[in-house]
């Protein structure tokens, strides 16, 4: 069976074809600046051979169009005809409390998927573009739903309500719902693999750091607690999203500097964060470089203030846990940051961590970083996102056939 997945943002849309015969990515890429000026197609083969398309892409329905087009052409193709895909997986941001798995896109999903939009504005309706296009352009196409939130749909009442008027949970399901749940659960289910244990057994803390970063507390395979919250601004200090903040912090700026809703949302979703704190960059190794080469005061401050944020995070998962086994790091910066790994764990040798900074001298492989008599393990697992996506709609569709 061959599998498409598909992520659509607002103006792009990545995509990958799966062959789920041995679980290998045949080709991938990424369509850019959808509906914008200078809009082009990465394409990335199974031999790394890479090209770029340029055109305009005025829609997503175009932009599906036109992969679809460069994925059955003959120079550049990986298929003979569309027939060839037996369905296609979406990733969907939102599944607010309706959603606990993966599930067959029928007209119920649609209908209840358009309904999160009002959890996931920037999100969901790109999602759904995804969904509808394919519809139109491949007839009876088979589709999968994978959520962000549902890995999440496992948390305790206690770890997900808000301290607020309870009525307000009611009326519009304010909680936590969490994100990045698909990779939360990959590296961990993979850490699992690799240390030949069972993750009913185990007490994990994931951290998948990019530009977007969030944390999960893993007990006996299932979250029972995520940094993210309602929505993708809560918790660790991102790129340019600001994390945890007191909420007077917001209506006294708003009333300060006289922001509309919208405007505060462009404040802390797009200027705060490690840009909005070193005035250097959303990129970790810019500020790294300005802080060691440049002797950059806010660069570092920055750098001191996310692994702060991260290690205060590992000491509450731990006691919410009762323990922990395993830490894992994913993400651009978890898989690569190696100064930030050990940054991180400086110091936590009351848990029992103890980096060898020998094997933490790594990026982007599958490792272990801490020593031999390390009572806690310390990992480095690269996600890999599109694989669950791509297993979940194998698993579903198969047991439609």
């Amino acid at each position: 069976m061959k599998v498409l997945v598909l992520n659509c943002g607002s103006s792009s849309i990545k995509f990958q074809l799966w062959n789920m015969a041995d679980q290998t990515c045949i080709v991938g890429g990424v369509a850019e600046k959808v509906g914008l000026q200078g809009s082009y197609v990465n394409l990335e083969k199974e031999n790394g051979d890479k090209v770029k398309f340029e055109g305009e892409i005025i829609d997503h329905q175009v932009g599906i169009e036109y992969i679809l087009g460069i994925l059955t052409s003959k120079k550049h193709g990986s298929l003979n005809s569309l027939e060839e895909i037996n369905a296609v997986g979406h990733r969907v941001v939102h599944g607010g409390e309706i959603f606990s798995k993966s599930i067959y896109i029928d007209g119920y999903a649609l209908e209840e998927i358009e309904k999160c939009s009002e959890l996931a504005p920037l999100h969901n309706p790109a999602n759904l573009k995804g969904v509808l296009a394919m519809m139109q352009l491949v007839s009876g196409i088979k589709q999968v739903a994978v959520f962000d939130t549902a890995y999440h749909q496992t948390m305790p009442e206690h770890a997900y309500m808000y301290a607020i008027p309870y009525s307000l949970y009611s009326k519009y399901k304010i909680r936590r719902y969490g994100f990045h749940g698909t990779s939360h659960s990959y590296i961990a289910n993979r850490a699992c693999e690799l240390l030949n244990v069972n993750i009913k057994d185990q007490k994990i803390i994931t951290c998948h750091l990019g530009n977007g970063a969030s944390m999960c507390a893993i007990k006996e395979g299932k979250s029972i607690d995520t940094s993210m919250g309602f929505t993708p601004v809560e918790g660790l200090i991102m790129g340019t999203r600001a994390g945890d903040l007191d909420i007077g912090v917001v209506s006294y700026i708003m009333d300060k500097e006289e922001l509309q809703v919208n405007s505060i949302n462009t404040v802390f979703n797009k200027q705060s964060g490690m840009l909005g704190i070193t005035g250097v960059s959303s990129d970790m190794r810019e500020i790294e470089s300005a802080a060691s080469k440049d002797d950059n005061k806010r660069a570092q401050l920055g750098l001191d203030m996310y692994y702060y944020r991260i290690k205060k995070y590992i000491g509450a998962y731990t006691a919410a846990m009762g323990g922990v086994d395993t830490v894992i790091f994913a993400g651009g910066i978890g898989e690569n940051g190696i100064e930030t790994r050990a940054k991180i764990c400086e110091n936590l040798e009351y848990l029992g961590i103890k980096i060898d900074a020998n094997k933490n001298n790594s990026r982007g492989k599958e490792v272990i970083i801490t020593t031999d008599d390390s009572q806690v393990k310390v990992m480095v697992v690269p996600t890999n996102e599109e694989l669950v996506i791509a297993q979940d709609t194998f698993d579903i569709i198969s047991k439609l056939n």
